[in-house]
């Protein structure tokens, strides 16, 4: 079993130069601190993985799919399907987190020598947002609500209503809790109902203690999962469409 290497700090740039010389070595240490009991599958997590004779640096599991689920060492991180070398990631990493004020993606470019300012600004928005995000959870600005899902009362047959008025009261429908982070993904669940105690264990379990802030309409739940989280409330807004035909008249 390998030792897992230190994380690296602040360098010089005769320090960064021996540690990472070449590209072989930035991928040595990649595996290292992520993998430090062995390469496991980044799918299912199965350390019965084998090398790939033909291609350094990638395995097979045999578990996830029948044909074999083939990996490398960057496979689900922010340096999968990049163009740009590990060692330019290494060295714009360690330029952000070092410099006293930080480094915006022009200068980034310019200290490269990339020919994009696209490019550059790929590369720090994706470093930042993995600071920032816990793994597997929703980080930056994320709106939660609740719903019910199993048509309205009123447009079932009379034999099948209800007979019940209010949110929550209709056992005929199933409420669904959700979470979507601005401009990423989104975490759906069917839940029992929407009472506190499930729409927080929900929160707790899908929405990360490092968000810019959470929006809720019920904010003494967001408050109650996440200590210090930065909560703000809104109202949401449904607008039927109306015009002098009437409303839903429009062909």
């Amino acid at each position: 079993m390998a030792k897992r290497p230190k994380p690296v700090h602040q360098l010089t740039k005769a320090e960064f130069d021996d540690l990472f010389p070449h590209e072989d070595a930035c991928r040595a240490y990649l595996v290292a601190r992520r993998w430090p009991e062995g390469v496991r599958c980044p799918r299912c997590g199965n350390p019965a993985v084998y090398d790939l004779p033909s291609r350094k640096w990638h395995w097979q599991c045999e578990k996830c799919a029948p044909n074999g689920y083939r990996f490398s060492h960057i496979a689900g991180t922010i340096f999968e399907n990049t163009n740009k070398p590990l060692r330019d990631w290494f060295k714009v990493a360690h330029l952000m987190l070092t410099s006293k004020n930080g480094m915006s993606a022009l200068q980034i470019m310019r200290y490269m020598g990339f020919g994009s300012y696209k490019t550059a600004w790929g590369m720090c928005y994706k470093i930042r947002v993995a600071l920032m995000e816990d793994i597997e959870k929703l980080g930056g600005i994320v709106e939660v609500d609740e719903t019910y899902v199993g048509g309205s009362d009123k447009n079932r047959h009379w034999d099948k209503k209800s007979h019940t008025r209010g949110r929550g009261y209709d056992l005929r429908k199933t409420a669904v809790v959700g979470a979507v982070k601005r401009k990423g993904n989104v975490v759906a669940r069917v839940v029992l109902g929407t009472d506190e105690t499930t729409v927080t264990e929900f929160i707790r379990e899908t929405v990360s203690t490092k968000v810019s802030f959470a929006l809720y309409r019920r904010l003494s739940f967001l408050s109650q999962a996440r200590e210090g989280i930065p909560a703000r409330r809104y109202q949401s807004q449904h607008r039927t469409p109306r015009c002098r035909c009437g409303p839903y008249k429009h062909n």
